[in-house]
């Protein structure tokens, strides 16, 4: 077996950190994290520390953060891949925002820089509740969000590690782009209310207008680009454009995406969302 020598950006994050596991479960050794506690270290922010995570590899598994629907997500990625072409990476698996147009140019930045490409696309992560920004709300018993009535296929990180991993080592997904879906659409409540299920727990949901989510998250002293980011998700990701499911799951895999209703239970059997008596006492 070939040992590819791999980079993975925020491998440290939701999908990163189960690639990265996969590679090293399948056998591959030489498989770099890249991540600020990285060895060595790699971040966006500071360019200085990209040639020497870049260094050795010949292959990259590139998430950017916070988004590359930023500004200056364009400008920083046109930099990295140019960097890492001309040190020998020969492969890049870009994770994309579905229905992200902004995304689409850092996509055409990969795709004419490469050698060989594959770009994923994803939008709302089942793991968001468990893993990311919705979980103290869940732990709380009470999650306040915008466009309540929006329709999302919540996709399972792991399905979408598994997808990367296929596009890493296997050369028949070159030049392709994948939009990763769940098998079903869900609203944010009727998520809420899986979980709320599997958990055995009532967890109430909360309708609120964007200026309401963005007054509360100034409440909370969020800071203002972070705020213009979500505003952005739930405002334009979330305007209908991503309300279908795809098949690329199952095309890349052989098998069905995981369906929310499976992600909750494996999640709730955790017990992640089982709230601590702090957490109680707190809400």
């Amino acid at each position: 077996m070939e040992d590819k020598k791999i980079l993975i950006l925020g491998g440290t994050g939701k999908t990163g950190r189960r690639v990265a596991e996969r590679l090293t479960k399948l056998g591959h050794k030489n498989v770099r994290i890249g991540s600020r506690n990285g060895e060595p270290p790699f971040d966006w922010e500071n360019p200085e520390t990209w040639e020497a995570a870049i260094e050795g590899m010949n292959a990259v598994y590139i998430t950017f953060q916070p988004d590359l629907a930023i500004p200056s997500a364009a400008e920083v990625i046109q930099k990295f891949t140019a960097l890492a072409h001309n040190n020998g990476i020969q492969k890049m698996v870009l994770l994309s925002g579905r229905g992200e147009k902004e995304a689409q140019v850092c996509e055409q930045i990969v795709m004419t820089t490469a050698d060989s490409w594959t770009i994923v696309r994803a939008s709302w992560f089942n793991q968001n509740f468990s893993e990311s920004v919705f979980l103290p709300s869940i732990l709380a018993g009470h999650v306040a969000l915008p466009r309540a009535t929006a329709l999302e296929p919540f996709t399972d990180a792991d399905d979408i590690a598994d997808v990367v991993v296929a596009a890493l080592l296997d050369d028949q997904h070159t030049g392709q782009i994948y939009e990763l879906t769940g098998p079903r659409l869900l609203t944010f409540p009727e998520a809420v209310a899986e979980i709320s299920t599997a958990c055995g727990r009532e967890i109430h949901f909360q309708a609120l207008t964007l200026e309401e989510h963005a007054a509360q998250l100034r409440v909370y002293q969020v800071p203002e680009d972070y705020i213009w980011l979500v505003n952005y998700l739930f405002t334009e990701v979330l305007d209908g454009r991503n309300a279908s499911v795809t098949n690329d799951i199952e095309k890349v895999l052989g098998r069905k995406a995981k369906d929310f209703a499976e992600y909750a239970r494996e999640t709730a059997a955790t017990g992640i969302w089982t709230p601590s008596p702090q957490t109680t006492q707190a809400s």
